[in-house]
């Protein structure tokens, strides 16, 4: 990637804000923290619903803003909103407090989603680097990793004895960090002619809609990486840890272990270039989305053998790494940069909707214990991976852009 220019600046930055800003030192033991104040497995997949729901709400107003207003000013409300939603943590011994705690962090996720890929995307095509889009969201990602990598050997280790000071301390050294992220995004600079117009936000939702429907490919990609992610990701992070510790591994290991899969992630996330130069981006796509579905079944089969679980851990955690970038090269080479924040957004409100949806028939699984949940995650999994994707063509692209102008 060529050096001093719009795209290195935004990539350095948008790096350390995703090291700043993902950091958790609860992370490690967020399941085990739940149970202690007093949640079970069905209301932690409640926790999920409503941030889910907030998304929802959020993702098309948030969206308009980011391409009216800009990445920096979404990235700030965001940022300052995710603070807050830590901040409640402190005070939280009820369910309805995890839950508004859930809906306020969902809510501030969604001044993210789409205005960091825009900003990326546009940015690399001031120096022509468009193509690179992987490269980059991979090498942003692999920040993630890192922060995980300090984050969860503190964590576990300093709330080794689960209780309530030790988690409240960890939420504290959370805190801090989320203030530099605060200050980072200050140095965020917009492209000369980036997908942040001030336009009409109606004419906005009709063209990223209009973009949707002229790219039908375009939904099927994004259904094939969520119905993969949702289960993959965002169920299976909260029900891990318990996994690990039911399989015989102590709690302050647990840190260690996903230490050593932050470094995996890491490394996989800074490859993907090396990847998609000696293989094509779709058949990655399939081979870890069915990856994915066959960790998560052999976990809920096999949840009492501490090397299964490890490896299933390990796979699904490569799968998450490699997957996204991807995508996020895929679609945005379908998407005009008029209107590529408020459609990336449309496309999350899918998201969020497949989202309360396998999380309320999880919820009602998940009386019967995680392993069936697990269980329940894997054919969810296999179908968001048989779904069929293919890489746009530069006539396809060429006519989506014209539609979206009109």
């Amino acid at each position: 990637m060529t050096k001093s220019t719009l795209a290195t600046h935004n990539i350095r930055v948008l790096f350390w804000i995703s090291f700043f800003g993902t950091i958790s030192f609860l992370q490690p033991v967020l399941t085990l923290f739940y149970f202690e104040r007093g949640l079970s497995s069905s209301d932690i997949l409640i926790v999920l619903m409503f941030w889910s729901g907030a998304v929802l709400l959020g993702e098309v107003p948030t969206g308009i803003f980011a391409d009216r207003f800009g990445a920096k000013y979404s990235f700030l409300f965001g940022s300052f909103l995710k603070f807050l939603s830590i901040t409640l943590l402190l005070f939280a011994y009820e369910p309805w407090m995890f839950f508004l705690y859930s809906f306020i962090n969902g809510f501030s996720v969604t001044f993210f989603s789409g205005a960091d890929e825009a900003l990326i995307y546009d940015s690399l095509k001031e120096s022509n680097e468009e193509n690179r889009m992987d490269h980059a969201m991979g090498k942003i990602q692999s920040a993630s990793f890192i922060s995980m990598l300090i984050a969860v050997l503190f964590g576990s280790y300093l709330a080794r004895d689960l209780v309530d000071s030790q988690f409240t301390l960890l939420i504290l050294l959370g805190l801090a960090f989320h203030l530099i992220e605060l200050f980072l995004i200050l140095s965020v600079k917009q492209p000369s002619v980036d997908s942040f117009q001030k336009e009409n936000p109606f004419s906005q939702i009709k063209s990223g809609i209009r973009v949707i429907r002229q790219a039908p490919q375009l939904l099927l990609m994004f259904l094939n990486v969520t119905l993969v992610f949702i289960p993959a990701g965002a169920v299976y992070q909260y029900f891990d840890q318990p996994l690990l510790q039911d399989a015989g591994l102590p709690v302050y290991l647990i840190g260690v272990f996903y230490a050593v899969s932050a470094i995996l992630g890491y490394i996989a996330s800074n490859s993907i270039g090396w990847m998609t130069a000696r293989y094509s981006r779709v058949m990655l796509m399939n081979i870890s989305g069915v990856s994915a579905a066959a960790g998560l079944l052999i976990s809920g089969l096999f949840g009492s053998s501490l090397w299964i679980v490890l490896g299933s851990f390990f796979l699904l955690r490569l799968v998450r790494a490699i997957r996204y970038p991807i995508y996020s090269q895929l679609s945005n080479d379908l998407i005009p940069s008029g209107v590529r924040a408020t459609t990336i957004s449309l496309l999350s409100i899918v998201d969020s909707g497949l989202d309360l949806v396998v999380f309320g028939v999880l919820s009602t699984i998940a009386l019967n214990g995680y392993s069936y949940v697990l269980i329940g995650c894997s054919f969810i999994a296999l179908v968001g991976a048989l779904l069929p994707i293919r890489p746009v063509n530069t006539k396809e692209s060429r006519k989506i852009e014209q539609s979206a102008s009109l």
